[in-house]
Protein backbone atom coordinates (compact mmCIF):
# COMPACT_ATOMS: atom_id res chain seq x y z
CA UNK A 1 0.00 0.00 0.00
CA UNK A 2 1.13 3.31 -0.79
CA UNK A 3 1.84 5.59 2.20
CA UNK A 4 0.33 9.15 2.48
CA UNK A 5 0.75 12.21 4.92
CA UNK A 6 -2.78 11.99 6.27
CA UNK A 7 -5.87 9.71 6.13
CA UNK A 8 -9.20 12.00 7.37
CA UNK A 9 -12.01 9.70 8.25
CA UNK A 10 -15.61 11.23 8.43
CA UNK A 11 -18.98 9.99 8.77
CA UNK A 12 -20.19 12.20 6.13
CA UNK A 13 -17.46 13.26 3.15
CA UNK A 14 -18.87 15.95 0.65
CA UNK A 15 -16.55 15.99 -1.92
CA UNK A 16 -18.31 19.23 -3.92
CA UNK A 17 -17.96 17.90 -7.21
CA UNK A 18 -20.87 17.61 -9.82
CA UNK A 19 -23.15 15.41 -8.60
CA UNK A 20 -23.06 16.73 -4.95
CA UNK A 21 -23.29 13.55 -3.88
CA UNK A 22 -22.73 12.22 0.09
CA UNK A 23 -20.38 9.89 0.98
CA UNK A 24 -21.04 7.55 3.94
CA UNK A 25 -18.11 6.70 6.09
CA UNK A 26 -15.59 8.59 3.44
CA UNK A 27 -12.10 9.32 3.51
CA UNK A 28 -9.19 11.81 1.86
CA UNK A 29 -5.89 11.01 1.53
CA UNK A 30 -3.84 13.54 1.42
CA UNK A 31 0.04 13.72 0.25
CA UNK A 32 2.33 17.03 0.42
CA UNK A 33 0.19 20.15 -0.42
CA UNK A 34 -2.23 18.06 -2.70
CA UNK A 35 -5.40 15.43 -2.20
CA UNK A 36 -3.86 12.18 -3.33
CA UNK A 37 -7.58 9.91 -3.48
CA UNK A 38 -11.08 10.78 -1.63
CA UNK A 39 -13.80 7.69 -1.61
CA UNK A 40 -15.20 5.84 1.31
CA UNK A 41 -12.78 4.92 4.06
CA UNK A 42 -13.10 1.14 3.02
CA UNK A 43 -11.67 2.27 -0.01
CA UNK A 44 -9.03 4.46 0.77
CA UNK A 45 -7.72 2.21 3.78
CA UNK A 46 -7.18 -0.46 0.90
CA UNK A 47 -5.14 1.60 -0.81
CA UNK A 48 -3.39 3.77 1.52
CA UNK A 49 -1.85 4.05 4.70
CA UNK A 50 -0.91 6.37 6.60
CA UNK A 51 1.02 7.78 10.37
CA UNK A 52 -1.84 10.53 10.93
CA UNK A 53 -5.05 9.31 10.83
CA UNK A 54 -7.55 11.95 11.59
CA UNK A 55 -11.02 9.94 13.13
CA UNK A 56 -13.59 11.56 12.06
CA UNK A 57 -16.66 9.91 13.93
CA UNK A 58 -19.76 12.12 14.40
CA UNK A 59 -17.62 14.63 11.43
CA UNK A 60 -18.26 15.82 8.25
CA UNK A 61 -15.48 16.73 5.86
CA UNK A 62 -16.05 19.10 2.90
CA UNK A 63 -13.89 21.98 1.09
CA UNK A 64 -12.89 24.86 2.56
CA UNK A 65 -15.04 27.68 1.96
CA UNK A 66 -14.05 30.48 -0.44
CA UNK A 67 -14.81 34.31 0.78
CA UNK A 68 -14.61 35.75 -2.64
CA UNK A 69 -15.11 39.73 -1.54
CA UNK A 70 -13.64 40.98 1.44
CA UNK A 71 -11.56 44.28 2.93
CA UNK A 72 -10.01 42.06 5.22
CA UNK A 73 -7.70 44.83 6.99
CA UNK A 74 -10.94 46.63 7.82
CA UNK A 75 -12.11 44.12 10.65
CA UNK A 76 -10.46 46.96 13.05
CA UNK A 77 -13.07 48.95 12.25
CA UNK A 78 -15.78 46.78 13.03
CA UNK A 79 -18.39 48.30 14.36
CA UNK A 80 -17.17 51.95 14.58
CA UNK A 81 -19.99 53.60 12.57
CA UNK A 82 -23.43 51.24 12.49
CA UNK A 83 -26.73 51.64 11.39
CA UNK A 84 -25.66 54.28 8.57
CA UNK A 85 -26.66 54.52 4.72
CA UNK A 86 -23.62 53.32 2.53
CA UNK A 87 -22.60 56.70 1.42
CA UNK A 88 -22.67 58.13 4.58
CA UNK A 89 -21.27 55.20 6.42
CA UNK A 90 -18.14 55.44 3.77
CA UNK A 91 -17.48 59.00 3.16
CA UNK A 92 -17.68 60.15 6.61
CA UNK A 93 -16.95 57.80 9.12
CA UNK A 94 -14.87 54.98 6.91
CA UNK A 95 -12.63 56.92 4.51
CA UNK A 96 -11.44 59.36 7.16
CA UNK A 97 -10.57 56.84 9.42
CA UNK A 98 -8.49 55.19 6.78
CA UNK A 99 -7.13 58.23 5.93
CA UNK A 100 -5.65 58.62 9.69
CA UNK A 101 -4.87 55.29 10.34
CA UNK A 102 -4.30 53.22 7.50
CA UNK A 103 -0.21 52.18 7.06
CA UNK A 104 1.53 48.79 6.60
CA UNK A 105 2.00 47.88 10.45
CA UNK A 106 -1.98 48.33 10.73
CA UNK A 107 -2.90 46.53 7.83
CA UNK A 108 -0.08 43.35 9.24
CA UNK A 109 -2.39 43.40 12.57
CA UNK A 110 -5.81 43.46 11.13
CA UNK A 111 -5.02 40.81 8.53
CA UNK A 112 -3.57 38.30 11.30
CA UNK A 113 -7.16 39.05 12.90
CA UNK A 114 -9.08 38.78 9.78
CA UNK A 115 -7.63 35.21 9.07
CA UNK A 116 -7.80 33.77 12.09
CA UNK A 117 -11.65 34.48 12.48
CA UNK A 118 -12.44 33.21 9.06
CA UNK A 119 -9.90 30.31 9.33
CA UNK A 120 -11.35 29.33 12.93
CA UNK A 121 -14.79 29.67 10.67
CA UNK A 122 -13.86 27.19 8.25
CA UNK A 123 -12.40 29.77 5.21
CA UNK A 124 -9.57 28.69 3.61
CA UNK A 125 -9.05 31.68 0.57
CA UNK A 126 -10.38 34.85 0.65
CA UNK A 127 -10.41 37.49 -2.32
CA UNK A 128 -9.37 41.19 -0.92
CA UNK A 129 -9.98 44.63 -2.16
CA UNK A 130 -7.35 46.77 -0.27
CA UNK A 131 -4.19 48.51 0.11
CA UNK A 132 -0.66 47.47 1.30
CA UNK A 133 -1.16 44.00 0.12
CA UNK A 134 2.47 43.33 -0.51
CA UNK A 135 1.75 43.50 3.67
CA UNK A 136 -1.13 40.82 3.29
CA UNK A 137 0.91 38.70 1.58
CA UNK A 138 3.51 38.13 4.07
CA UNK A 139 1.47 38.12 6.39
CA UNK A 140 -0.89 35.00 4.36
CA UNK A 141 2.89 33.60 4.17
CA UNK A 142 3.21 33.05 7.80
CA UNK A 143 -0.51 32.29 8.41
CA UNK A 144 -0.54 29.75 5.48
CA UNK A 145 -3.84 30.92 4.39
CA UNK A 146 -4.86 31.30 1.04
CA UNK A 147 -5.53 34.45 -0.50
CA UNK A 148 -6.47 36.45 -4.01
CA UNK A 149 -5.27 39.80 -2.89
CA UNK A 150 -6.58 42.64 -5.28
CA UNK A 151 -4.72 45.92 -5.40
CA UNK A 152 -6.91 49.02 -5.10
CA UNK A 153 -7.18 51.46 -7.77
CA UNK A 154 -9.36 55.17 -7.57
CA UNK A 155 -9.29 58.10 -9.02
CA UNK A 156 -7.83 60.36 -6.63
CA UNK A 157 -4.24 60.00 -4.42
CA UNK A 158 -4.69 58.47 -0.69
CA UNK A 159 -1.97 58.95 1.97
CA UNK A 160 0.65 56.86 1.93
CA UNK A 161 -0.54 54.77 -0.62
CA UNK A 162 -1.04 56.54 -3.67
CA UNK A 163 0.51 60.28 -4.37
CA UNK A 164 -0.80 60.04 -7.77
CA UNK A 165 -3.29 57.77 -9.25
CA UNK A 166 -0.64 56.50 -11.44
CA UNK A 167 1.03 55.30 -8.65
CA UNK A 168 -2.13 52.57 -8.02
CA UNK A 169 -0.67 51.24 -10.95
CA UNK A 170 2.84 50.81 -9.93
CA UNK A 171 1.47 49.36 -6.40
CA UNK A 172 0.00 46.30 -8.61
CA UNK A 173 2.99 45.81 -10.72
CA UNK A 174 4.94 45.59 -7.88
CA UNK A 175 2.38 43.02 -6.48
CA UNK A 176 1.90 40.94 -9.48
CA UNK A 177 6.08 40.67 -9.54
CA UNK A 178 6.43 40.21 -5.75
CA UNK A 179 3.39 37.22 -5.73
CA UNK A 180 2.51 35.75 -9.24
CA UNK A 181 3.04 31.95 -9.16
CA UNK A 182 2.95 31.87 -4.94
CA UNK A 183 1.97 29.01 -3.92
CA UNK A 184 -0.77 30.53 -1.46
CA UNK A 185 -0.76 34.26 -3.02
CA UNK A 186 -2.70 35.25 -6.43
CA UNK A 187 -2.29 38.84 -7.26
CA UNK A 188 -5.36 40.48 -8.69
CA UNK A 189 -6.06 44.05 -10.04
CA UNK A 190 -9.02 45.95 -8.08
CA UNK A 191 -10.26 48.84 -9.60
CA UNK A 192 -12.83 50.52 -6.77
CA UNK A 193 -16.12 51.06 -8.35
CA UNK A 194 -17.78 52.94 -11.08
CA UNK A 195 -18.20 56.07 -8.97
CA UNK A 196 -14.85 56.16 -8.20
CA UNK A 197 -12.78 54.79 -11.22
CA UNK A 198 -12.95 56.88 -14.63
CA UNK A 199 -13.16 54.76 -17.68
CA UNK A 200 -9.56 55.12 -18.55
CA UNK A 201 -8.59 53.45 -15.37
CA UNK A 202 -11.12 50.57 -15.86
CA UNK A 203 -9.19 49.64 -19.34
CA UNK A 204 -5.76 50.29 -17.98
CA UNK A 205 -6.77 47.80 -14.97
CA UNK A 206 -7.90 45.03 -17.66
CA UNK A 207 -4.85 45.68 -20.03
CA UNK A 208 -2.53 45.25 -16.99
CA UNK A 209 -4.59 41.64 -15.61
CA UNK A 210 -4.21 40.68 -19.13
CA UNK A 211 -0.39 41.13 -19.93
CA UNK A 212 0.43 39.24 -16.04
CA UNK A 213 -3.07 36.77 -16.42
CA UNK A 214 -4.32 37.78 -13.38
CA UNK A 215 -7.51 38.56 -11.96
CA UNK A 216 -9.80 41.72 -12.14
CA UNK A 217 -12.19 42.50 -8.84
CA UNK A 218 -14.23 45.43 -8.81
CA UNK A 219 -17.70 46.89 -6.68
CA UNK A 220 -20.02 46.64 -9.17
CA UNK A 221 -24.29 47.87 -8.81
CA UNK A 222 -23.84 47.95 -4.86
CA UNK A 223 -26.14 50.55 -4.70
CA UNK A 224 -28.82 53.25 -5.90
CA UNK A 225 -26.48 56.01 -5.83
CA UNK A 226 -24.08 54.21 -7.89
CA UNK A 227 -26.59 53.31 -10.95
CA UNK A 228 -27.80 56.85 -10.74
CA UNK A 229 -24.27 58.61 -11.11
CA UNK A 230 -23.18 55.96 -13.35
CA UNK A 231 -26.50 57.24 -15.41
CA UNK A 232 -25.53 60.76 -15.43
CA UNK A 233 -21.96 60.79 -16.20
CA UNK A 234 -21.98 57.95 -18.55
CA UNK A 235 -25.75 57.37 -20.20
CA UNK A 236 -25.08 53.73 -19.16
CA UNK A 237 -25.69 51.14 -16.20
CA UNK A 238 -23.08 50.17 -14.44
CA UNK A 239 -22.73 46.41 -16.17
CA UNK A 240 -23.78 48.16 -19.38
CA UNK A 241 -21.00 50.81 -18.53
CA UNK A 242 -18.34 48.26 -17.84
CA UNK A 243 -19.23 46.51 -20.82
CA UNK A 244 -19.18 49.21 -23.49
CA UNK A 245 -15.34 49.77 -22.71
CA UNK A 246 -14.71 46.32 -23.16
CA UNK A 247 -13.76 45.37 -19.56
CA UNK A 248 -16.07 42.69 -18.59
CA UNK A 249 -14.66 38.77 -19.38
CA UNK A 250 -14.39 35.81 -17.56
CA UNK A 251 -11.01 37.44 -15.70
CA UNK A 252 -13.31 39.74 -13.76
CA UNK A 253 -15.56 38.65 -10.51
CA UNK A 254 -18.14 41.68 -8.91
CA UNK A 255 -19.09 42.28 -5.80
CA UNK A 256 -22.42 43.15 -4.91
CA UNK A 257 -24.12 43.29 -8.09
CA UNK A 258 -27.42 44.50 -6.24
CA UNK A 259 -28.97 46.61 -8.56
CA UNK A 260 -29.27 45.41 -11.99
CA UNK A 261 -32.19 44.76 -14.79
CA UNK A 262 -32.45 41.66 -17.23
CA UNK A 263 -30.91 42.99 -19.67
CA UNK A 264 -27.08 43.27 -17.34
CA UNK A 265 -27.98 39.95 -16.07
CA UNK A 266 -28.12 38.36 -19.50
CA UNK A 267 -24.91 40.84 -19.87
CA UNK A 268 -22.90 39.00 -16.76
CA UNK A 269 -24.01 35.72 -17.98
CA UNK A 270 -22.68 36.22 -21.92
CA UNK A 271 -19.49 37.39 -20.80
CA UNK A 272 -18.93 34.84 -17.89
CA UNK A 273 -18.22 37.53 -15.08
CA UNK A 274 -18.65 36.03 -11.31
CA UNK A 275 -20.63 37.23 -9.02
CA UNK A 276 -19.71 37.84 -5.29
CA UNK A 277 -23.10 37.71 -3.32
CA UNK A 278 -22.56 39.89 -0.21
CA UNK A 279 -26.23 39.50 1.42
CA UNK A 280 -25.52 40.18 5.02
CA UNK A 281 -23.57 43.51 4.39
CA UNK A 282 -26.11 44.83 1.43
CA UNK A 283 -28.49 44.00 4.39
CA UNK A 284 -27.14 46.01 7.06
CA UNK A 285 -26.37 48.78 5.03
CA UNK A 286 -30.08 48.55 3.15
CA UNK A 287 -28.28 48.50 0.04
CA UNK A 288 -30.83 46.40 -1.49
CA UNK A 289 -31.13 42.30 -1.75
CA UNK A 290 -29.28 41.49 -5.44
CA UNK A 291 -31.69 39.17 -7.50
CA UNK A 292 -29.85 35.96 -6.87
CA UNK A 293 -32.26 33.56 -8.18
CA UNK A 294 -32.47 35.13 -11.50
CA UNK A 295 -28.75 35.11 -11.69
CA UNK A 296 -28.42 31.51 -11.09
CA UNK A 297 -31.71 31.24 -13.82
CA UNK A 298 -29.51 32.91 -15.99
CA UNK A 299 -26.80 30.63 -15.48
CA UNK A 300 -24.73 33.37 -13.80
CA UNK A 301 -21.64 32.19 -11.52
CA UNK A 302 -22.40 33.70 -8.29
CA UNK A 303 -20.64 32.85 -5.08
CA UNK A 304 -20.81 34.55 -1.34
CA UNK A 305 -18.46 37.47 0.14
CA UNK A 306 -18.20 38.94 3.22
CA UNK A 307 -17.56 42.36 2.69
CA UNK A 308 -15.31 44.10 5.28
CA UNK A 309 -15.96 43.54 9.13
CA UNK A 310 -16.85 47.01 9.11
CA UNK A 311 -20.36 46.50 7.54
CA UNK A 312 -21.11 43.00 8.44
CA UNK A 313 -20.27 42.75 11.21
CA UNK A 314 -18.25 39.02 10.71
CA UNK A 315 -16.48 37.62 8.21
CA UNK A 316 -18.71 34.35 8.19
CA UNK A 317 -19.50 32.50 4.94
CA UNK A 318 -21.87 29.84 7.12
CA UNK A 319 -23.57 32.92 8.33
CA UNK A 320 -23.84 34.06 4.48
CA UNK A 321 -25.05 31.14 3.32
CA UNK A 322 -27.78 30.88 5.99
CA UNK A 323 -29.05 34.12 5.50
CA UNK A 324 -29.01 34.46 1.45
CA UNK A 325 -31.08 30.81 1.59
CA UNK A 326 -33.67 31.97 3.79
CA UNK A 327 -34.02 35.84 2.82
CA UNK A 328 -34.54 34.97 -0.85
CA UNK A 329 -36.78 32.43 0.07
CA UNK A 330 -38.97 34.90 1.72
CA UNK A 331 -38.71 37.79 -1.05
CA UNK A 332 -38.90 35.63 -3.96
CA UNK A 333 -42.27 33.78 -2.15
CA UNK A 334 -40.83 30.36 -3.17
CA UNK A 335 -39.55 28.23 -0.40
CA UNK A 336 -37.47 25.84 -3.26
CA UNK A 337 -34.90 28.53 -4.74
CA UNK A 338 -31.18 28.70 -3.46
CA UNK A 339 -31.88 24.74 -1.95
CA UNK A 340 -29.05 24.06 1.06
CA UNK A 341 -26.90 22.34 -1.91
CA UNK A 342 -27.10 25.30 -4.16
CA UNK A 343 -25.82 27.69 -1.21
CA UNK A 344 -22.37 24.91 -0.24
CA UNK A 345 -22.19 24.94 -4.05
CA UNK A 346 -21.63 28.63 -3.56
CA UNK A 347 -19.51 28.92 -0.99
CA UNK A 348 -17.31 26.19 -2.12
CA UNK A 349 -16.77 25.15 -5.94
CA UNK A 350 -18.15 28.36 -7.56
CA UNK A 351 -16.13 30.57 -5.40
CA UNK A 352 -12.99 28.93 -6.30
CA UNK A 353 -13.98 29.28 -9.67
CA UNK A 354 -14.75 32.87 -10.01
CA UNK A 355 -11.69 33.85 -8.31
CA UNK A 356 -9.63 32.09 -10.73
CA UNK A 357 -8.76 29.12 -8.60
CA UNK A 358 -10.98 26.38 -9.85
CA UNK A 359 -8.13 24.49 -10.92
CA UNK A 360 -6.75 24.48 -7.10
CA UNK A 361 -9.59 23.96 -4.96
CA UNK A 362 -13.16 24.54 -4.23
CA UNK A 363 -14.05 20.76 -3.79
CA UNK A 364 -12.49 17.62 -3.01
CA UNK A 365 -11.13 15.57 -5.98
CA UNK A 366 -7.04 13.91 -6.64
CA UNK A 367 -4.47 16.87 -7.47
CA UNK A 368 -6.31 19.75 -5.77
CA UNK A 369 -4.76 21.32 -3.15
CA UNK A 370 -5.64 19.94 0.05
CA UNK A 371 -7.58 22.64 1.60
CA UNK A 372 -10.24 20.91 4.03
CA UNK A 373 -12.59 21.62 6.57
CA UNK A 374 -13.63 18.80 9.48
CA UNK A 375 -16.86 20.17 11.21
CA UNK A 376 -18.02 18.31 14.68
CA UNK A 377 -21.39 17.25 14.37
CA UNK A 378 -21.89 16.17 17.98
CA UNK A 379 -23.73 19.01 19.43
CA UNK A 380 -27.36 20.08 20.63
CA UNK A 381 -27.99 22.47 17.48
CA UNK A 382 -27.34 19.92 14.70
CA UNK A 383 -29.24 16.84 16.05
CA UNK A 384 -31.00 15.07 15.20
CA UNK A 385 -29.31 14.46 11.57
CA UNK A 386 -31.04 13.79 8.51
CA UNK A 387 -29.61 15.76 5.52
CA UNK A 388 -26.23 16.67 5.82
CA UNK A 389 -26.32 19.60 3.21
CA UNK A 390 -29.24 21.43 5.19
CA UNK A 391 -27.62 20.64 8.52
CA UNK A 392 -24.35 23.04 7.01
CA UNK A 393 -26.45 25.09 5.76
CA UNK A 394 -29.40 26.25 8.15
CA UNK A 395 -28.04 25.15 11.43
CA UNK A 396 -23.96 24.92 11.72
CA UNK A 397 -21.88 27.69 13.25
CA UNK A 398 -18.19 28.63 12.93
CA UNK A 399 -17.46 27.47 16.29
CA UNK A 400 -18.81 23.99 14.99
CA UNK A 401 -15.64 24.11 13.05
CA UNK A 402 -12.70 21.88 14.32
CA UNK A 403 -9.86 20.87 12.00
CA UNK A 404 -8.76 23.13 9.18
CA UNK A 405 -6.22 22.22 6.69
CA UNK A 406 -4.43 24.46 3.78
CA UNK A 407 -2.40 23.54 1.29
CA UNK A 408 -2.08 19.90 3.24
CA UNK A 409 -1.18 21.67 6.41
CA UNK A 410 -3.38 21.85 9.11
CA UNK A 411 -3.97 25.57 10.69
CA UNK A 412 -6.89 25.28 12.60
CA UNK A 413 -6.55 21.53 15.24
CA UNK A 414 -9.80 20.96 18.01
CA UNK A 415 -11.28 24.89 17.29
CA UNK A 416 -7.04 26.82 17.49
CA UNK A 417 -5.20 27.89 15.51
CA UNK A 418 -1.51 26.27 15.44
CA UNK A 419 0.03 29.29 12.85
CA UNK A 420 -1.11 32.32 14.76
CA UNK A 421 -0.67 33.03 18.88
CA UNK A 422 -4.59 33.99 19.57
CA UNK A 423 -4.39 35.96 22.27
CA UNK A 424 -1.39 37.39 20.93
CA UNK A 425 -3.50 38.69 17.76
CA UNK A 426 -6.51 39.84 20.33
CA UNK A 427 -4.78 42.04 22.42
CA UNK A 428 -2.90 43.65 19.19
CA UNK A 429 -6.78 44.47 18.17
CA UNK A 430 -7.88 46.22 21.65
CA UNK A 431 -4.34 48.56 21.21
CA UNK A 432 -5.67 49.31 17.85
CA UNK A 433 -9.33 50.18 19.67
CA UNK A 434 -7.52 52.16 22.03
CA UNK A 435 -5.50 54.44 19.95
CA UNK A 436 -8.68 54.81 17.41
CA UNK A 437 -11.18 55.41 20.04
CA UNK A 438 -8.32 58.31 21.65
CA UNK A 439 -8.75 60.25 18.39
Amino acid sequence: MKSVDYIIKADYLLTMEVDLSVIRDGAVAVTGSDITDAGTFQDISGKYTSEKIIDGRNRVVFPGLINTHSHAAMVYFRGIADDLPLQVWLEQHIWPNEMKWLSSEFVADAVDLACLEMLKAGVTTYSDMYFFQNTSGKQLQKIGMRGVLGSGIIDFPWKDVAETPDDYFTNCEELINAWKGNELVTPCVAPHATFTCSPDKYIRAKELADKYDVPLHTHLAETQYEVAECRKRYGKTPVEHLDSIGFLSERVSAAHCVWLTDREIEILAEKKVGVAHCIESNLKLASGIAPLPKMLNAGVKVAFGTDGAASNNDLSILGEMSTAAKVHKGVSMDATVVDSRTALLMATRNGAEIVGLGNKTGSIRPGKKADIVIANLDKPHLSPLYDIYSHITYCMRPGDIETVMVNGKIVVDKGRATTLDEAEVIEKAKAWQNKIQAT
